[in-house]
C-alpha cells in the first residue's frame, strides 16, 4: 500500500468515476483501475463496486477512506511543514473544544503573543465525540471537554481506546447562564423546577447523541421546553430573546462576551471537572504549552469572579 494508491482511491471516491479520477489524475484509465484492485488485493477488500450507473463505494470502502484521508491529511501537513527549510516554517496548532468562551479568550491571548507574518491555527468549537475523534487522529493538539460522575466510566472508556490522556484543569459547581432580564436573576440560586417555564438551550451532538455526550450535565432529565443549538452565539442570542437557559460552569469570559448575559448558581448535588486531553505519543509543541498556560490564567481570573 502506497500514498499514491491512497491519493488514487480518495478521487475516485470524490469523483464517482474512474474515468474521471484518471483525467485529473493526469494517468489512464486502466492504469488507475488496477492500481485500484492492485490495493484492494493487498487489503482482502473491496472499496468500489462497479455498476452500469458508475462507482458505488461499500461499506468496508466507506470505513477505509475515511482512514486513508486522514493518512493523507496528516502526510500534506508534514510536507507543508518541511518542504522549505530555507525558509522560517509556517507554524500550525489546532485547538478542539466544548463552546467554552475561556477556550476562546486563551486563544485571542496565544494569538496576541504569536506575533508572526504567517501562521495557521484552527479553533474548532464542536461536539464531544468530534473533540475525542480530532485529538485521537491528530487534527488537533488540545481538546477542551468535562467529566463528571454521570459520562466519566464512558469518556474515559473512549480516551483509553484513542490513547489521550485528561489533564484537569478546575472543577465547578454547576450554573445556569441566563439573561440579565431574565426574572430569576435576582436570585441568590436557581433550583431546577424554578427552570422549568423557561427554554432549556443545549448543544445537539450529531450522531453522537448520547447522554453520556452531552456538552450539558443532568442530560437525561426531562423538560417540558427544550431547543438545541449547533453554536454558542446563537445560543446566547436565545438566551436573551425567549429568557432561556443552559447550564455550564458559571466562566462566562466578559472579554469576549457582553454583559447581558449572567451566571446563576444551580443548586443540584454535581460537580463539573473540565480539562484537556492530549495524546499520550505527542510531546506538547511550544505553542500548545503556551495556550496551556493561558487557559489556566484565564480560568484563575474568572474563577475569582464568580
Amino acid at each position: 500500500m502506497t500514498l499514491q494508491q491512497l491519493k488514487y482511491v480518495i478521487e475516485v471516491a470524490k469523483n464517482r468515476s474512474i474515468s474521471k479520477a484518471a483525467q485529473r489524475l493526469f494517468i489512464s484509465q486502466p492504469s488507475l483501475s488496477n492500481a485500484v484492485k492492485d490495493l484492494e488485493n493487498e487489503l482482502g477488500i473491496t472499496i468500489f463496486s462497479r455498476t452500469n450507473k458508475g462507482i458505488v463505494i461499500t461499506p468496508e470502502g466507506s470505513e477505509f477512506l475515511g482512514y486513508a484521508r486522514q493518512v493523507i491529511e496528516q502526510t500534506d501537513l508534514l510536507e507543508n511543514r518541511y518542504s522549505d527549510t530555507t525558509q522560517s516554517p509556517q507554524q500550525h496548532f489546532s485547538v478542539s473544544a466544548h463552546h467554552y468562551a475561556f477556550a476562546v479568550s486563551a486563544f485571542v491571548k496565544l494569538l496576541r503573543d504569536y506575533n508572526r507574518d504567517e501562521y495557521e491555527f484552527t479553533l474548532r468549537e464542536t461536539r464531544t465525540y468530534e473533540i475525542i475523534d480530532d485529538v485521537k487522529n491528530l487534527r488537533s493538539e488540545i481538546g477542551i471537554l468535562y467529566v463528571n460522575d454521570f459520562n466519566q466510566k464512558v469518556i474515559s472508556k473512549f480516551l483509553r481506546e484513542g490513547n489521550l490522556t485528561f489533564h484537569k484543569l478546575f472543577e465547578a459547581k454547576p450554573h445556569v447562564f441566563i439573561s440579565t432580564n431574565n426574572p430569576l436573576v435576582t436570585q441568590e440560586y436557581v433550583t431546577l423546577d424554578d427552570l422549568d417555564p423557561y427554554p432549556y438551550l443545549s448543544f445537539e451532538q450529531g450522531d453522537y447523541n448520547s447522554f453520556y455526550f452531552s456538552e450539558e450535565i443532568l442530560s437525561t432529565i426531562s423538560r417540558p421546553k427544550n431547543i438545541r443549538v449547533s453554536d454558542r452565539a446563537t445560543l446566547f442570542n436565545l438566551l436573551i430573546g425567549l429568557n432561556g437557559y443552559t447550564i455550564s460552569t458559571g466562566v462566562i469570559s466578559y472579554d469576549i462576551n457582553d454583559n447581558d448575559i449572567v451566571a446563576v448558581p444551580l443548586q443540584v448535588d454535581e460537580r463539573i471537572t473540565v480539562g484537556y486531553i492530549t495524546h499520550k505519543n505527542v510531546t506538547n509543541s511550544p505553542l500548545a504549552t503556551i495556550y496551556i498556560n493561558h487557559l489556566k490564567e484565564t480560568i484563575a481570573h474568572e474563577l475569582t469572579l464568580l
